[in-house]
């Protein structure tokens, strides 16, 4: 590249078989509203689980990329370093394809153009979908992560008070596109401002009984909890949440 050419802007973005195809889809939405021109890869199982997933199809997807390639390609451009990239996001990321990351497997070409982005020391980020981790898991992503790898996994904020899923969804995938210095239209960011919390809510007035002991009167009869859990649960013993009686007193019979 001569000096003072500007890089060419572009993204790998790499769809594998764990769940969360959604991801996959707003960020190749996002990436269109912007200058960056996305290249994109589906492994075969990416591919089965976002028909599964999703109402998209997968001609649809690819029509969202401005390039898609086969994953058995490992003639594509993105297998090579020569094609200058600003790195690559795969999203969702598999256990299977991180395993394969992070010990040189290239089987397939979206490991493969991981590889690259690898050793050119390009932006690899990892959205790693599985829950719970095995130290195997954790092991490869620390592994990775010693590499440069930023692991990034799909991890919902709720601060900007989301009220759609598709709100939770774009705010994770705005902060993908910022690791890469991308700017997303969608992304509700954090000002500063806490919010204040909900009303306070009116408190009940003491009971007679409260005023004179101190001791606060339960706001139900507990004689309707005998044998039952004060959760709405019937409970396993009879009698174990219920009121201790006193013994019944026998009547003097009159002389």
């Amino acid at each position: 590249m001569s000096e003072g050419a500007q890089a060419p802007r572009r993204l790998i973005v790499g769809v594998t078989g764990a769940t969360g195809s959604i991801y996959a889809v707003r960020l190749l939405e996002a990436l269109r509203k912007t200058d960056v021109e996305s290249h994109l890869v589906l492994s075969r199982w990416g591919a089965r689980t976002l028909i599964h997933e999703t109402d998209t199809t997968l001609d649809e997807v690819k029509a969202l990329a401005t390039h898609s390639y086969k994953d058995n390609d490992q003639g594509a451009r993105i297998s090579s370093g020569s094609f200058v990239t600003m790195g690559m996001i795969i999203v969702p990321c598999s256990v299977k394809t991180l395993a394969d990351i992070a010990h040189g497997h290239s089987g397939e070409l979206v490991h493969r153009a991981a590889d690259v982005v690898l050793k050119e020391r390009r932006r690899l980020v990892l959205a790693v979908r599985e829950a719970p981790f095995t130290d195997i898991h954790l092991e490869n992503m620390l592994k990775l992560s010693r590499m440069g790898v930023v692991i990034s996994p799909p991890m919902p904020a709720f601060y900007n008070r989301p009220k759609s899923i598709e709100e939770i969804v774009d705010h994770t995938v705005a902060r993908w596109l910022d690791l890469f210095g991308i700017q997303a239209e969608a992304a509700k960011r954090w000002t500063g401002e806490m919010a204040t919390g909900a009303p306070p809510r009116p408190i009940a007035p003491a009971s007679p009984r409260h005023r004179r002991t101190g001791v606060p009167t339960p706001p139900f009869d507990l004689s309707s909890l005998r044998g039952a859990s004060p959760f709405g649960i019937a409970s396993a013993k009879p009698g174990l949440w219920a009121t201790k009686q006193p013994p019944p007193t026998k009547k003097k019979a009159r002389k």
